[in-house]
């Protein structure tokens, strides 16, 4: 399945709460991900909290799209992505 990197911008920052609320916003998301064969894999957050930078995979930039509009999420760009392990070039080199 292919992988993507999707940044978002949040003009007031992110703000998702420690506790059970927090929980239940998160697996709100993630259900409805999963409604359209798509998963969050992980995100990155900047020190302001208004970046986000999020790994999923999912069949289509389309997809990605659709289950971020019905998540309530921003999206500034999608780009398809692979891994670049620098350790594979470590390990050849020895």
């Amino acid at each position: 399945m292919p992988r993507y990197l999707v940044e978002r911008t949040f003009a007031d920052g992110l703000h998702i709460p420690m506790d059970d609320a927090g929980a239940k916003v998160v697996a709100g998301v993630v259900t409805t991900n999963a409604e359209h064969g798509v998963t969050w894999v992980h995100s990155y957050v900047s020190d302001d909290r208004q970046k986000t930078f999020c790994v999923y995979d999912g069949p289509s930039p389309e997809a990605i799209r659709q289950v971020a509009e019905r998540n309530g999420l921003p999206v500034d760009a999608i780009t398809q992505v692979r891994v670049l392990d620098p350790y594979f070039y470590v390990d050849q080199g020895s």
